[in-house]
């Protein structure tokens, strides 16, 4: 165990572990707070150092770009030590992997970090990619494509797990310098290493997985070029069709005028037309349904294969917003309870949800309470805005502006919608009045419960032979019936259209009717 001091912001019993990426474009180390189902992240930097730069050339990584990885990795060793970290992984890939020069820089990177230093092959690169995605997403089915500085990973991933995978010296920068910086013979050299892969003919139809800096700076450019109201890269989707058009106009290399460039760092745009032009083949030749952005690979996909297999099989949602509800929710415990009384609730008034819908719903509750801290004009947003930037992963950004809308429902009431229009555009009318429906039963739950455990459980549904659905309150609680109650009682009914009546019941006599909303 860790010592944080009095800290509350930081979960006990977590060890902190590092992982040193030493790629062929950057060099980073992302601190974790344990080995978990979905760890948070303590720390992460980079520095891109290029050390795949001249390789092709060469057959050696440069001298300079060397001494800058060295440095870079012995303040990493310090950042480690100060962050207590109890395990360092360290995995380096294609430029350490290929460069004479290899061996030497290895040996004295081993000895500044005081770890051992993992040099992937190819192979086993496109298997922790893959392990990346199987952890971020929900039952994933496609092909997943790692694009670093040097090569390119796929790999095939579906229901049956990791499937076959391949290697592509398609790198950023060694697919830059091979096309000596011409657009069009980039363009050439992709479509005939990507056209005899008949691996990304697999993917027909299903889903390509992109994963990298350089296609997720893609992302966050279309995201701008669009107006797309959700700024997270993770699991954000296009279109196969819409991605080609817009990876023809990054090809061309002219980037200047694009919307949001300042959101990537000058050394990753030099990169951005060839990962676009690499994208764009991928594209032609697989013809998938849609391209889906990854921000987990081969760091987190190593983590996620060490751990036990009753770990790998947990929801990470749920998890992480079980963690965050220990983290800022006045009881942890109350917010599970809600999770199932929703569950029955919605039940009870015959509010049908999908396998992802329930999850959602579950989530919601789980992070119900974590604005309570904030200012009472302020907690609708400011809920809204941690749940829809929070870094979850397993979950959809329809399925990120349900939890956020709901929560944003509870505080704010189930009228005023003038925050929710940017956020309205991500769902569709199911998930919006699902989030309403939600935000309603939340609303009259908390009333009974001043947010603590012990109560909502013993609140029950129950239809009339008229089909009015009653909310039993036993007799031991029949203080906490009144006004307030009821008014939020009326409000369920309008949202839902269904007939509610509160009632109190003492064990041996007939409900008595407080109030009815119709």
């Amino acid at each position: 165990m860790i010592e944080t001091e009095d800290a509350q912001g930081r979960l006990k019993n977590r060890a902190p572990v590092a992982v040193v990426d030493i790629g062929s474009n950057s060099v980073r180390i992302v601190i974790y707070e344990g080995m978990v189902r979905a760890p948070a992240v303590l720390f992460n930097e980079k520095v891109s150092c290029g050390l795949g730069r001249g390789i092709a050339r060469t057959g050696r990584m440069d001298d300079a770009a060397v001494e800058r990885a060295i440095a870079a990795l012995t303040r990493y060793r310090a950042l480690a030590d100060q962050a207590r970290v109890t395990r360092m992984h360290v995995l380096a890939t294609a430029a350490a992997r290929e460069a004479d020069n290899g061996p030497e820089f290895v040996a004295r990177a081993q000895q500044i970090l005081r770890a051992e230093i993992r040099i992937l092959t190819g192979a086993e690169e496109a298997r922790y990619s893959a392990f990346g995605v199987l952890s971020a997403f929900r039952a994933p089915d496609g092909i997943a494509g790692d694009l670093g500085g040097g090569s390119l990973e796929l790999v095939n991933v579906g229901p049956d797990g990791i499937g076959e995978g391949a290697t592509l010296p398609l790198g950023g920068i060694r697919l830059q310098e091979a096309a000596g910086g011409d657009m069009r013979r980039a363009e050439k050299i992709a479509r005939q290493l990507v056209g005899d892969q008949s691996l990304v003919a697999e993917g027909r139809g299903r889903t390509f997985y992109a994963i990298g800096g350089t296609w997720r700076a893609i992302a966050k450019l279309h995201m701008e070029d669009t107006g797309y109201p959700l700024r997270v890269t993770h699991g954000y989707e296009i279109a196969a069709d819409e991605a080609l058009g817009f990876l023809r106009q990054l090809a061309q290399g002219n980037l200047s005028k694009l919307a949001g460039l300042q959101l990537v760092s000058s050394s990753r745009q030099a990169l951005v037309p060839y990962g676009a032009a690499v994208l764009a083949e991928v594209i032609r030749k697989m013809k998938p349904r849609t391209i889906a952005f990854s921000a987990l690979g081969v760091r987190e996909g190593f983590l996620f294969s060490e751990l036990d297999e009753e770990t790998r099989r947990r929801d990470a949602l749920i998890e992480a917003a079980d963690e965050l509800a220990v983290l800022r929710a006045r009881s942890p415990r109350h917010a599970r309870e809600l999770a199932r009384w929703t569950a029955d609730s919605f039940a009870a008034f015959g509010i049908d949800e999908t396998e992802d819908e329930a999850r959602y719903r579950d989530a919601a509750c789980r992070l119900a309470d974590i604005g309570w801290r904030a200012h009472p004009d302020y907690r609708s947003t400011q809920s809204l805005a941690i749940i829809a930037y929070s870094s979850f992963i397993q979950i959809s950004h329809q399925g990120r502006a349900y939890i956020a809308l709901a929560n944003y429902f509870r505080y704010e009431g189930l009228k005023n919608e003038s925050l929710a229009p940017e956020i309205r555009r991500l769902t569709d009318d199911r998930i919006w009045m699902r989030a309403k429906y939600l935000g309603a039963f939340l609303r009259v739950a908390y009333l009974f419960t001043a947010a603590m455990p012990g109560v909502i459980g013993e609140l029950s549904w129950r239809r009339t032979p008229e089909g009015v659905l009653q909310l039993v309150v036993p007799a031991q609680r029949a203080a906490l019936a009144g006004e307030r109650p009821e008014g939020r009682l009326a409000q369920l009914s309008k949202v839902t259209g269904v007939r509610t009546e509160l009632v109190i019941e003492p064990a041996a006599i007939a409900p008595r009717p407080i109030s009815v909303a119709r």
